[in-house]
């Protein structure tokens, strides 16, 4: 199901953050909506270092060719 709405009650160092990452023309929700893309890709980028890691010593060169 879809949220429509999110209730956020910031700190203060929570305002600070928003205040500092806001850009000219951008609302609260635009800035918000930008850090969760931005947690989103953290959260694929560390995906891909784990399988990245767990595939650390295969070697491409012992696979057959692909054509």
């Amino acid at each position: 199901m879809p949220v429509s709405t999110i209730g956020f009650r910031p700190t203060e160092y929570d305002e600070k953050i928003l205040r500092q990452a806001t850009r000219p023309g951008e609302t609260v929700s635009d800035t918000l909506r930008r850090a969760v893309r931005l947690l989103d890709y953290h959260e694929w980028l560390e995906e891909a270092r784990r399988e990245a890691w767990l595939l650390r010593d295969e070697n491409l060169n012992d696979e057959p060719e692909a054509w």
